[in-house]
């Protein structure tokens, strides 16, 4: 399969720019409706937890149906995580293709979001390990895998945090 990388990094930078300009709906059009989003946590031992059903996530959908879960609260205010909506700045490094297959690429790379809420900035950093999968000549991710790499979150994470 052949592939343009700066294609695929446009995919991965025009989502980050709809969280940041808070255009949901849009935002949901990123993901394939068969999509897994999945942020393990850390464990006790300082190991990411690898079994979403059985041990600990900090988010887990098992398909797009659970992010316009999100957006519908967000966007009805029924998220008391999301009043006000904070601003944010999503900013992306490190891309890497890991492998190719038919018509997918999974890629890996750095993120780091500033979140300000309530007078207050917050840094979320980690690795994202993306699928993208090509789909009616459009390239839409498949598989996200959220490594968040801080030790101590202070508040409710959301979508728009990473």
């Amino acid at each position: 399969m052949s592939f343009d990388y700066q294609t695929l990094c446009a995919v991965l930078y025009r989502e980050a720019r709809l969280l940041d300009d808070r255009q949901w709906d849009e935002w949901l059009t990123c993901y394939t409706e068969d999509v897994t989003y999945w942020m393990p946590a850390w464990d006790d031992d300082d190991q990411l937890t690898d079994d979403h059903e059985s041990q600990i996530s900090l988010m887990y959908y098992p398909d797009r149906g659970g992010l316009e879960d999100r957006v519908f609260r967000i966007k009805t205010e029924r998220s008391g995580a999301s009043t006000p909506e904070p601003r944010t700045s999503h900013n992306i490094t490190n891309v890497e293709v890991l492998s190719t297959r038919d018509n997918e690429v999974d890629l890996r790379y750095n993120f780091q979001t500033l979140n300000h809420r309530y007078r207050t900035t917050d840094l979320f950093y980690g690795t994202m390990f993306v699928t993208l999968r090509l789909v009616e000549a459009k390239w839409l991710i498949a598989y996200k895998k959220i490594v968040l790499k801080n030790d101590y979150i202070r508040q409710v994470l959301d979508v728009y945090h990473v």
